[in-house]
């Protein structure tokens, strides 16, 4: 029990490792991962190597064209990142207006919204602001206290943390806009409106989408 123990933890610090490497862009799009390479790198046997990919691989944030082939880090064309956003906001529209009917804002919310809002007094886009912007929408998710739907949404965050942090490196989306819509959103919310939290959620999500579609191959 304590072997298997300790290999658990050693596969979730490779995975946590790898999943900061990606996510950071120092393993860039298209980039392989074998086992054997994260092995010998990491110092640890293939198995690890191998469960901590295929982790990552069920996260999105490695993508195998077939059952022998390498792992890859993906690189988002127009067509994911228009599903991505679809599929967020078919999730994330709902989760508005069930706040808004409970006038519910987790502090977490307010907390990611203020970093967002000091990053933007010292550079307008950066992919600095991928985290809080991430944490942003997860605490509103998470708020609602059902493991099945927070698990769902984390599994599509993801892959969508990679592809913002990819593209934000263009810096296509302005902080201060997203600031004010997040701040739309929690005012929505605040009053009572469920519909305005719905249609302020939808108009941030349309525009990111757009914004981020328009500019990739």
């Amino acid at each position: 029990m304590v072997g298997r123990l300790q290999a658990t933890s050693l596969i979730d610090a490779l995975v946590v490792e790898l999943r900061e490497q990606i996510l950071n862009g120092r393993l860039s799009g298209g980039t392989a991962l074998t086992e054997t390479e994260v092995a010998g790198q990491y110092e640890v046997a293939r198995p690890t190597a191998k469960a901590a990919i295929e982790r990552l691989t069920g996260e999105g944030l490695l993508r195998r064209s077939g059952a022998h082939k390498s792992a890859r880090v993906p690189v988002f064309d127009a067509d994911d990142i228009a599903d991505l956003y679809f599929a967020r906001t078919c999730v994330e529209r709902q989760v508005m207006r069930e706040l808004a009917q409970r006038q519910l804002i987790p502090a977490a919310a307010h907390t990611a919204q203020g970093e967002i809002r000091k990053l933007a007094e010292v550079e307008d886009s950066t992919v600095d602001a991928v985290e809080p912007d991430v944490r942003f929408h997860r605490s509103l998710v998470d708020a609602l206290g059902s493991p099945r739907l927070s698990r769902a949404h984390a599994s599509l965050m993801g892959e969508m943390r990679l592809c913002m942090a990819q593209v934000q490196t263009y810096k296509l989306l302005r902080l201060t806009e997203i600031a004010d819509e997040h701040q739309a959103i929690l005012s929505a919310i605040a009053d009572g409106d469920p519909e305005r939290a719905d249609q302020a959620l939808a108009a941030h999500l349309t525009r990111a989408s757009h914004q981020l579609r328009s500019h990739t191959p």
